[in-house]
């Protein structure tokens, strides 16, 4: 649910920001309050219940102090409305927004093993070749899949990994036996 919540936040947000003209704006007003709610302390604080609602306010106001006054509105709301643990997932949903206002998709790269600059400038090239758009890497290794790539922009899954082309063969060896 708090990911549906954070989408519609995120439309709205986008929505506005595209019709000011300000997309960079709010992706930094979003990054502030973003990383101020990564801050155990400060997510610990506006989370609780013993912390009056107006002194969570003050909080907010302080934090989003250099901020636009629409953004200091919006996470003011989320005050109110008890909704501030949806930041993380709203923040990546309008930046993920924004890249795709911008003809942008986003590759979640997995590997076994770290990749290199160069390598993943490859990889970046070739899934810009496939899916006929620039590419932003989102990386991430994974043991598991011993090598190769497994990669996933928006709804479509290329598999190139290892463990995955042992399952093939082993369907296909057991298919001929």
């Amino acid at each position: 649910m708090a990911s549906s919540v954070a989408r519609r936040y995120a439309q709205a947000v986008l929505g506005l920001a595209k019709e000011k003209g300000n997309l960079d704006g709010w992706a930094a007003d979003l990054a502030t309050l973003d990383a101020a709610m990564a801050e155990e302390s400060v997510a610990a604080y506006l989370d609780s219940p013993n912390v009056a609602q107006s002194r969570k306010l003050e909080m907010v106001d302080y934090v989003l102090a250099d901020a636009q006054p629409e953004a200091r509105n919006l996470a003011r709301m989320l005050v109110e409305r008890n909704r501030l643990r949806i930041v993380p997932d709203l923040y990546r949903m309008y930046t993920e927004g924004v890249l795709a206002e911008r003809g942008i998709a986003v590759a979640e790269v997995t590997t076994a093993e770290p990749l290199t600059a160069p390598e993943q400038a490859a990889v970046q090239d070739k899934l810009a070749e496939i899916a006929g758009k620039q590419i932003e890497l989102r990386m991430r290794t994974d043991p598991a899949i011993i090598g190769g790539i497994v990669a996933r922009i928006g709804d479509q899954l290329i598999d190139g990994s290892v463990v995955n082309q042992l399952r093939q063969l082993r369907a296909r060896l057991a298919a001929s036996a």
